[in-house]
């Protein structure tokens, strides 16, 4: 008698390598299928044949990648959005009027734009908290007015870390929710719900797709709750759903999430040891320094490495700070991050007059090119500066 199959507890890097291993049925294709349909037909008792009966709820596709996300975040559901601002506007909508929000000083910028927008326009209240001070998120709260407690670390372009467990304790103590933009710390390095928060987001255009070649955005529960089908309800009346193919893309992307992140990660901390005390650089912003002040949070919740993201701070100001990067040949001048190329960008620039970004800080998203070439890039861009 033939002996049953093993059941294996395969890692998270073996799932997202392999998509779950859905095969097609009727093909046996190992890559999935590209549902591109609007509406779905009924069968012949007029009854749905599966659960898609319109694009604006997502198709095959969709609910492939969102399957894969949920898996790689141990969460209970996922969904997907045509862009993380998508993402982010769906999440604040379930906000009522005199309801609070908080969030940090320093966070993706048009996040922090629209939250404003919504204390303008729907009578939202808003704190943002100084992301350094250890005690500020807790006097940030406000016991049974907060609503949701917004952070995302590493902040994004200073690079602090916010601790995910006593920020999800905080937010729980005052009767609020912790959504965490892990845009920069995907699954294969911080396990958000893990730790305590009940949503996480993510900007899918950046390491989840890891291409530059498509844009969305995604938010995963740690509960399928009422707030989740008011999410999902939001996301369908406003027709901001992914689109197939651009959910096609994500899960190619996502394919190779483990491999770039490491080879990103790798990089970036060589780059990093190797400007720290240039002669030319005021700092290097970056996690993954044992001297980063937010180091060992980050050790405890970055476990799969430290990303490719940096800031450094080049010694003059703003004149300099663009001179090196528009004199760069390797780094891509460009705005994003978490793509196989590197980018390079002056954050002030890209933010506008109201941001508080220091006027000497250049972005730096560490790709997958050979790091010597990057290292000499930046020496060489440097060096027209000096």
């Amino acid at each position: 008698m033939q002996k049953p199959p093993k059941q294996l507890n395969l890692s998270p890097a073996t799932r997202a390598a392999q998509a779950l291993h859905i095969i097609d049925e009727r093909t046996g294709a190992i890559s999935p299928m590209i549902d591109l349909s609007s509406t779905y037909a009924r069968d012949e008792n007029y009854e749905p044949r599966q659960s898609y009966i319109y694009g604006r709820s997502g198709g095959q596709t969709v609910k492939h990648a969102e399957a894969v996300l949920t898996s790689l975040e141990g969460g209970a559901g996922s969904l997907l959005f045509a862009s993380g601002m998508a993402a982010v506007v769906a999440l604040l909508e379930t906000l009522d009027t005199g309801d609070h929000v908080v969030a940090p000083q320093i966070m993706y910028h048009a996040g922090m734009t629209w939250i404003h927008r919504l204390t303008q326009k729907r009578g939202i209240e808003a704190t943002f908290f100084d992301q350094t001070d250890p005690s500020a998120l807790a006097n940030a709260v406000k016991p049974g007015q907060t609503r949701i407690v917004w952070i995302e670390t590493p902040t994004n372009p200073n690079w602090d870390v916010i601790d995910i467990a006593e920020a999800a304790e905080i937010a729980h103590a005052a009767g609020a929710i912790l959504a965490v933009d892990c845009t920069t710390s995907p699954p294969s390095t911080t396990q958000a719900l893990a730790l305590g928060a009940d949503i996480v987001f993510h900007s899918a255009t950046k390491y989840l797709n890891g291409h530059s070649d498509m844009t969305g955005g995604v938010l995963t529960t740690a509960n399928a709750n009422a707030l989740w089908d008011e999410l999902e309800e939001i996301r369908s009346l406003q027709g901001s759903v992914m689109a197939g193919f651009e959910a096609w893309l994500l899960i190619r992307g996502l394919r190779t999430l483990y491999l770039r992140y490491d080879r990103a990660s790798a990089s970036a901390l060589k780059i990093a040891t190797h400007f720290q005390g240039h002669k030319l650089i005021e700092a290097v912003l970056y996690p993954g320094l044992p001297s980063h002040p937010g180091h060992e949070i980050a050790k405890r919740q970055m476990t799969g490495g430290f990303g490719g993201m940096m800031s450094i701070l080049i010694k003059g100001g703003a004149a300099q700070a663009i001179d090196v990067s528009r004199f760069t040949q390797v780094f891509v001048p460009a705005t994003s991050l978490g793509g196989v190329e590197s980018l390079i960008e002056h954050r002030k620039s890209n933010e506008g007059p109201h941001s508080i970004v220091a006027d000497n800080l250049i972005r730096l998203s560490i790709g997958i090119e050979d790091v010597n070439d990057l290292i000499a890039d930046l020496e060489q861009a440097l060096e027209r500066v000096e």
